[in-house]
């Protein structure tokens, strides 16, 4: 199944290391960040559940859930969580899909056979409140995940959701950001009243809304 941003993300019922997880329940009314791992017993993906864990409350105060999935059982996945907590100083404190039919990696496409036919990519969704795909990146199983870069998307989605601006290349939470060319000069007096910097008239720079 090939995704596209702008969609619904596919809704599921799978067991997990916290219970069984219907997803779009499990959800409500927050954000979430869902990314899958090759293997258990792996160690990229033991760093990187780790520092999740290390890093859960950056995600909570914006609203947003973490999730992991692996193809692999229910009892591995408890298992494997005592080398997490072990190697990296953090237990798991979010839930871990143990996804051993492919439930979740088929209606994701986590599969790529040409890359390995029997283990997920190292994916991930940044899927919002009202359920729809916002971003996806895809990783080769030996490369780590930069959870700075998604934190900063994350930050950068929920900004020009409430404001009519774009983040610049490179561009973290508190610098300056981009008016959008649909907004007129004199719609842009209105939201924008200490002014811009016009370099081109389709490249407004301005301070970014609530800093201060």
């Amino acid at each position: 199944m090939t995704l596209q941003l702008g969609e619904t993300a596919p809704d599921f019922t799978v067991a997990s290391t916290e219970g069984n997880i219907q997803f779009h329940e499990w959800l409500g009314d927050d954000w979430a960040v869902l990314f899958s791992h090759p293997a258990d017993y792996t160690p990229v993906c033991t760093t990187e559940l780790g520092a999740f864990a290390k890093r859960k409350d950056e995600f909570a105060s914006r609203g947003v859930k973490l999730i992991g999935v692996s193809v692999d059982p229910l009892d591995s996945h408890k298992d494997w969580a005592k080398d997490i907590e072990k190697t990296q100083g953090k237990g798991l404190n979010f839930p871990l899909l143990a996804d051993k039919d492919q439930v979740v990696a088929d209606l994701y496409g986590m599969i790529h056979p040409k890359a390995d036919p029997k283990v997920t990519v190292r994916t991930v969704f940044i899927i919002d409140s009202a359920k729809k795909i916002r971003l996806m990146l895809t990783y080769p199983p030996s490369t780590g995940r930069n959870l700075d870069e998604i934190l900063r998307v994350i930050d950068s989605l929920q900004l020009t959701d409430n404001h009519k601006v774009a983040t610049p290349v490179d561009w973290k939470n508190g610098e300056d950001v981009i008016i959008v060319p649909s907004l007129s000069n004199e719609e842009a007096k209105e939201r924008f009243p200490d002014g811009w910097d016009e370099q081109t008239p389709y490249l407004r720079v301005t301070r970014q809304p609530g800093r201060k």
